[in-house]
């Protein structure tokens, strides 16, 4: 009896070790369909990554519903609406149960708002607008959500915006916009939400697309989709942006990409490619210069034209959005390499996703 009862202690304490170290909390995927002017929920479980679409989902939104923004949180969700006749951003309080309820009226924003980006504090929300070129600002009070133009927003780029991302810090702004002969990453630094234009460098392709930056703000990477490469920049403490030696990288793993990520640990890095057979190039993130390595098998195959990334506060969990099958791909991701787990249809296509835990 007595080792009946040793066994069975041992059994419990490796259940709770396990719950210990992986979590047993759901988390929610929220994915934009523009074409649809839907958002969709998920339930994400924690140990297989399998999502399970929420009662009531896909919600109806804005028209063209394009970005999506999750406030720290975890209370707030923000979708940008650059369709006829809108042109403002939604703002959705999240449930515990992950059900999203709108919170009206929805907030006017520039031409066109196809890019969000919110600093790490939760205090602002920078809407990039693609056809009046420019940033408009908004504070956000801190128990509602609601958000309030700040003084002198928007503010002109003079550029068309493609991304943006906001370093670790919340110090700089980085945007990318298209130019001839190559296109450009503009630097602002951030004061109290107001963006100061600190100049630009070069990337190696003249429309560059994705944008990411590693957790400690070392280093920035963009994809530069027509040359089939990235480039790859190390973060100065004053913003400033230096490519770092052997950028841009080209290789197989890279054939027309587009979105790119880091992971949360900041360990590796995955891009997802338009090309043909479309896949994800997934890299380990070379300690002390930033520079990508691929994986051993990288890229792994995956649904049509993928273009949207996102992943689980563990890193566990890879979620996909692709264009033309219409749907969220599901990846579990060990040390880099990535398995297919489902593929959820939407029947359109995917232009962003976040995950809230």
């Amino acid at each position: 009896m007595l080792q009946k009862a040793l066994v069975l202690a041992l059994v419990v304490a490796s259940i709770a070790s396990f719950v210990s170290c992986y979590g047993t909390s759901s988390h929610f995927v929220y994915a934009a369909i523009p074409a649809a002017n839907q958002l969709a929920a998920f339930r994400g479980d924690p140990y297989s990554g399998v999502l399970t679409q929420l009662s009531g989902s896909p919600y109806s939104v804005g028209d063209g519903v394009r970005a999506l923004a999750l406030h720290p949180s975890g209370k707030f969700l923000y979708a940008s609406n650059p369709g006829q006749n809108e042109d403002d951003i939604s703002l959705f309080t999240i449930q515990s149960d992950g059900t999203l309820s709108e919170v009206p009226p929805r907030t006017a924003a520039g031409t066109s708002p196809t890019l969000l980006a919110m600093d790490p504090a939760g205090a602002y929300l920078y809407v990039g607008n693609a056809l009046s070129n420019d940033i408009s600002v908004f504070s956000i009070a801190s128990g509602t959500g609601v958000l309030s133009p700040i003084t002198e927003s928007p503010f002109h780029i003079n550029l068309p915006p493609t991304n943006m991302q906001i370093s670790p810090s919340g110090n700089y702004l980085y945007i990318s916009a298209p130019s001839s002969p190559t296109g450009v990453i503009a630097i602002f630094s951030l004061s109290s939400g107001v963006p100061t234009f600190a100049g630009t460098v070069a990337t190696a392709d003249n429309n560059p697309t994705g944008l990411a930056i590693d957790p400690s703000g070392s280093y920035l990477y963009t994809t530069n989709t027509s040359a089939n490469s990235i480039s790859i920049f190390s973060i100065g403490s004053n913003g400033a942006l230096t490519a770092v030696a052997g950028s841009p990288l080209a290789g197989a793993s890279l054939a027309q990409p587009d979105a790119v990520l880091v992971d949360p640990a900041g360990q590796y890095l995955y891009v997802a490619n338009l090309g043909s057979p479309s896949d994800i190039g997934s890299f380990s993130i070379t300690a002390g210069t930033g520079f990508p390595a691929a994986i051993t098998d990288s890229p792994f195959g995956s649904e049509a034209e993928p273009s949207t990334l996102a992943i689980d506060p563990s890193g566990k969990y890879l979620y996909v959005g692709n264009q033309t099958s219409g749907g969220v791909q599901a990846f579990g991701s060990s040390g880099g390499s990535l398995n297919s787990i489902a593929t959820y249809p939407l029947g359109n296509g995917i232009t962003s996703i976040v995950v809230v835990q």
